[in-house]
């Protein structure tokens, strides 16, 4: 009986302790929550991110031209087993259902998700560079040549 119960403890820590180790790799990604923005003479762009539970953030991108809205994003940033993965849903491509971002885990400090089927984008960066300012880089092929964009938001809130 007391070797059930010792057998039956040790079966539960390490279930408990696998899924804290699956949950972690999201829980230190908390420096992108938050308004972010880009204001240039091309219009306003704009990141929201916020803090569901432990295995998901979501989050809206939009850009802004005067008070015209020309790019609307839906992006979630989801614990999926041992897997970081950020989805993007944009209405009007890919039927309007979501696009699946698998993170590389080898490059450390920033947020690195890849989707090598994708198209545009193929790979989307994010990366700390102060408490209250990111850079940003979204790359792959456009017209059938490589084409990237980079550019830094600043918190607002």
């Amino acid at each position: 009986m007391k070797y059930s119960i010792f057998i039956l403890i040790a079966v539960l820590t390490l279930v408990s302790c696998q899924k804290s180790k699956e949950v972690s790799k999201i829980v230190g990604q908390d420096w992108l929550l938050g308004k972010w923005e880009n204001k240039s003479e091309d219009g306003d762009l704009l990141e929201i991110w916020s803090k569901v539970n432990d295995s998901l953030f979501i989050g809206e991108s939009y850009f802004i031209k005067e008070n015209d809205t020309l790019h609307s994003e839906k992006i979630e940033l989801q614990q999926r087993g041992e897997n970081l993965v950020y989805v993007s849903t944009i209405k009007g491509q890919n039927n309007d259902k979501p696009v699946d971002f698998k993170h590389n885990i080898e490059i450390e400090k920033q947020l690195v998700f890849e989707n090598p089927k994708n198209d545009y984008p193929r790979k989307i960066v994010y990366k700390p560079i102060a408490k209250d300012r990111i850079f940003i880089e979204v790359s792959g092929i456009q017209l059938d040549k490589p084409s990237s964009i980079r550019y830094s938001m600043k918190k607002t809130e």
